[in-house]
């Protein structure tokens, strides 16, 4: 087996001396908060070889990059190594034993108002990346306005905010630590268990074993567990009963790990997981990571992941997943779906978001006869309410005094002032003053809430994560995420 280990060089040394004192810790007591035995840390500070998680561990410890630490020609040392065929065996033996489970937990999905499951494979469709996440692009509201053209299918695609698409799997393919960002609904999640079920069936690193996990999961744990204690309690309640088989694996880079959901984890268990996915792909560096996380959210960066956004359906997604998802009861059903997507520009527009398009699926599986504002408002609740509470999902923060409800009137308050004036596009500080303006005229009877709490960023951070109603197209400039909501919502606003 090889063991990675790392050590200390003497100008290494001293700086991590000197942080002992500033932070008024002997080795002894630096061991003990770590949770370690005094050895390895009087190791580390003789220049002696450290195993890396541990290295890494007390680098972090003491606010030290480890690679600044390190000897330059430190290299791997050796131990008897494992034969190839021992491994590949290892790898079968645990892909057998976890099939059933990844196939189980991974295999499909239902969500909304679905009556029962649907198989994944029977409606996954491909999805696509944007190389670049499009909320840091450095441009001002006349160079997108240049060029945009407000009627078209998909509109905050064009001019100066397009940019290339391609296959999330090339995107998996070439990097093996991923950040994949998406607004909600986006399809983050199908795609992540869609590569757990390729890789299960052997259609994709077939010489890997699949680890998925589910950070909230994870997070709210009982007792607190680090990833590998979680994933070897995972592996032992599907049978695997090999000592260290889970170790092993990990060490040599035999494992595809998919850790689904960062942003759904409180702010009490946050610092504490991010520690601790860092400190593991710190350690099993060999293995292949993807996170997924909702796009607005990003409260940390991983130095070694590259990220990439998800990037919205276009027609011929849509029409690949209409057909998909009607294919099996109502073949002509799809016909009728695609047709009133085609002819109707508003309902076409929100069909670009996974989520959004399932519900228009079920809502048109059973309606034939509809009003638009039917559909709308709908969608606006599962955006605004009914997507995280059907998972359970409790975002952070004084601005859950915002009930469902005021959001929505917030939103239709910014919706006409921008509308009125024909603006698409806003910047951050205006969208700020406008939330600010709101809460503060709250009338007695909807100000059940602690005004001075609530702070206007925040509260706009807050509306981008948890539904993604205003999007940031550029830094600093923000959008709602269809025009159909903005003109639905500043109709509506007339009437409260």
């Amino acid at each position: 087996m090889t063991r990675r280990s790392l050590q200390a060089s003497a100008k290494g040394i001293s700086k991590a001396e000197a942080a002992l004192i500033r932070n008024s810790l002997t080795q002894q007591g630096l061991a003990g908060e770590l949770g370690i035995s005094r050895q390895p840390v009087t190791k580390f500070f003789q220049g002696k070889p450290v195993d890396r998680y541990i290295f890494v561990t007390i680098c972090e410890k003491l606010n030290l990059n480890w690679e600044d630490i390190i000897i330059s020609s430190s290299f791997p040392e050796v131990e008897q190594p494992a034969s190839v065929s021992q491994m590949q065996s290892l790898v079968q033996i645990v892909r057998e034993k976890v099939h059933d489970s990844i196939q189980r937990r991974c295999g499909v999905m239902r969500v909304l108002d679905m009556e029962q499951p649907r198989r994944l494979d029977t409606i996954y469709t491909e999805v696509k990346i944007w190389e670049r996440v499009s909320g840091r692009k450095r441009l001002n509201i006349a160079e997108i306005s240049r060029n945009f053209e407000p009627g078209k299918f998909n509109c905050f695609n064009l001019g100066s905010l397009q940019q290339p698409r391609r296959p999330a799997l090339e995107a998996v393919e070439s990097h093996d630590k991923l950040m994949i960002l998406g607004k909600p609904g986006s399809g983050k999640t199908i795609f992540l268990k869609w590569l757990a079920i390729q890789c299960n069936l052997g259609e994709y690193r077939g010489d890997r074993v699949p680890i998925f996990i589910h950070l909230k999961d994870f997070a709210e744990a009982r007792e607190q567990p680090n990833l590998l204690e979680y994933i070897t309690e995972q592996f032992e309640e599907c049978g695997v009963t090999l000592p260290n088989a889970v170790l092993n694996l990990l060490t040599e880079g035999l494992a595809f790990v998919l850790l689904d959901g960062l942003d759904e984890i409180q702010d009490a268990d946050f610092e504490r997981v991010v520690r601790d996915i860092r400190r593991f792909t710190t350690r099993f560096y060999t293995n292949r990571f993807v996170i997924t996380c909702r796009v607005a959210a990003r409260k940390y960066i991983f130095e070694q992941f590259t990220e990439v956004e998800i990037a919205d359906f276009d027609e011929q997604q849509m029409t690949e997943f209409v057909s998909k998802w009607f294919q099996e009861e109502a073949p002509i059903k799809a016909q009728y779906v695609l047709h009133k997507l085609q002819e109707n520009q508003s309902l076409q527009e929100l069909a670009n978001n996974p989520l959004l398009l399932t519900f228009l699926c079920l809502f048109f599986a059973e309606v034939a006869d509809f009003e638009q504002a039917q559909i709308y408002q709908e969608a606006l609740n599962i955006l605004i309410k009914q997507w995280d509470e059907q998972r359970y999902i409790q975002r952070n923060g004084s601005n859950k005094q915002i009930y469902p409800q005021l959001i929505e009137e917030l939103l239709s308050e910014i919706a006409q002032n921008t509308w009125d004036r024909r603006e698409y596009f806003f910047k951050k500080e205006a969208i700020e003053k406008q939330i600010c303006e709101y809460i503060q005229n709250l009338s007695d009877a909807k100000r059940n809430i602690d005004v001075a709490k609530i702070d206007s960023a925040v509260l706009l951070k807050y509306i981008q994560v948890q539904n993604g109603l205003l999007v940031e197209r550029a830094k600093g400039i923000y959008s709602f995420s269809h025009i159909t909501f903005q003109q639905f919502l500043a109709g509506k606003n007339r009437r409260y």
